[in-house]
């Protein structure tokens, strides 16, 4: 199969053909991937059985592993859930108006409609409402909820870039819909409302913050138990890693920068290539000579600036031939915790740094 790549122009005739040709490709049951506002899809029909298994075949997904179904209107969401209690239809409702169009995934009790195949055979399903034009036009031509994974092959860093979905699934795919870089970069929150107190199972663009201030409290679980069914994308597997080894350092911020001092003197004395991804406050106090490649990883008070290039910068390291990454943690608070669950899936190596550990 050739990939065709498509750039989708901001407006005009042009943008309009290109979304009639996707959604007839998804009508049709083919793979079209597309941007949204966190990071590209591989979308299919989620109406259709066999798309839904051409999906896991071109990613390497594990059966095992769910979708999440994408819309563009309340009225299609409902349609792909099944029969919805009052007090779950009523935190809907709050969280549709308040956080949709938007990085939000909300899990509710699936559809007869819905293959079995996209819930990993669960009475639930999570759905969202993509906050990206070109997305919600994808949706619009085609008629049809989305069912949409990230499109890049299992494991790998997500893509954030359509050069990226190229990357991993050339010739696996029918169409690419280039709409330029994603914004966030982290996927969507992933809330359960089927739970008895609200639950996020994955962290991702909507803080559990702005949820609790909508909700009250929300509970929060960061990975499952030996034989758990997964009830999440991005809670059993590990995810989003580069090639090169990343090395997570988590701590005090003195004694992190002194820590992945240390270990970029090491791995080049064990004659590895190494590459360093330090926040703009650390490359302020340290060069973390002779690391082979820095990158700038954003800002520490900023924690979206961080989200935003994470898997791009795990991709560069790669394309540079890194055998070792460094990676400076965070403070896991606000948009801060998405972004430490996706290094820590990523990471082969996790360090925490003592209080004034050199």
């Amino acid at each position: 199969m050739k990939t065709q790549l498509i750039q989708v122009p901001p407006s005009g005739q042009a943008r309009e053909e290109a979304l009639s040709l996707a959604g007839a490709a998804i009508r049709e049951g083919k793979l079209v991937a597309f941007p949204t506002e966190t990071v590209y899809g591989l979308g299919a029909s989620a109406l259709s059985e066999h798309a839904i298994g051409d999906i896991f075949k071109a990613k390497g997904r594990p059966q095992d592993n769910p979708l999440i179904v994408h819309v563009d209107s309340v009225e299609m969401a409902l349609s792909v859930w099944g029969e919805l209690a009052p007090a779950w239809q009523e935190k809907f409702a709050l969280l549709a108006q308040h956080l949709w169009p938007g990085p939000l995934t909300i899990i509710g009790p699936v559809s007869p409609r819905i293959p079995p195949s996209i819930t990993a055979g669960l009475g639930t399903v999570g759905v969202r409402m993509p906050d990206h034009p070109v997305a919600l036009g994808l949706i619009r031509h085609s008629g049809v909820p989305i069912a949409a994974p990230s499109a890049n092959r299992s494991g790998r860093p997500s893509p954030t870039l359509a050069s990226h979905v190229l990357e991993d699934l050339g010739g696996k795919v029918e169409l690419i819909l280039d709409g330029g870089p994603t914004g966030i970069g982290l996927e969507s929150t992933v809330l359960d409302l089927v739970a008895p107190q609200p639950t996020v199972l994955r962290p991702g663009g909507v803080t559990i913050e702005e949820l609790e201030a909508l909700l009250g409290p929300v509970d929060y679980i960061s990975s499952i138990k030996p034989g758990e069914r997964v009830r999440s994308p991005g809670l059993k597997y590990r995810h989003y890693s580069p090639q090169s080894k990343v090395f997570l350092v988590e701590g005090p911020a003195t004694s992190v920068l002194a820590t992945m001092e240390t270990l970029v003197q090491e791995e080049k004395a064990a004659g590895m290539r190494v590459g360093v991804l330090a926040t703009r406050e650390a490359l302020a106090q340290t060069d973390f000579a002779p690391a082979d490649l820095i990158l700038l990883a954003g800002e520490r008070r900023a924690p979206e600036t961080i989200g935003a290039n994470l898997f791009a910068h795990f991709r560069t390291f790669d394309h540079r031939g890194m055998e070792v990454v460094i990676m400076e943690g965070i403070e896991p608070r606000g948009l801060g915790l998405a972004v430490m669950n996706r290094a820590r899936r990523a990471a082969s190596r996790i360090l925490v740094a003592e209080e004034g550990s050199k």
